[in-house]
């Protein structure tokens, strides 16, 4: 019994199963927001403060916490990350 995926990488896995942009995009997402959450919980941030220092509203920012949603403006993020203190960076690779 052999497989055609022994002794290769997970991203080309990803990439032969036709998915791997996907998976990709939802790993960063999720990556996003446990950074985002973890800045709240370290400067003690509730959910009603951080959509306050967003100007945005609590609903909204449910849906940029949402790992699930990948429908998330770059401004929102931005937004999010400067009222954690911190700033938001994107390159191409």
């Amino acid at each position: 019994m052999t497989s055609k995926h022994i002794s290769s990488s997970f991203d080309e896995f990803l990439k032969e199963e036709g998915i791997h942009g996907e998976v990709t995009a939802h790993a960063m997402k999720r990556v996003l927001v446990w950074q985002i959450e973890q800045a709240m919980t370290e400067q003690g941030i509730s959910k009603s403060e951080m959509a306050k220092r967003m100007k945005t509203s609590r609903a909204q920012l449910d849906r940029l916490l949402d790992p699930e949603n990948d429908r998330v403006q770059l401004n929102t993020v931005q937004c999010a990350a400067a009222a954690v203190g911190r700033t938001f960076h994107l390159e191409l690779a």
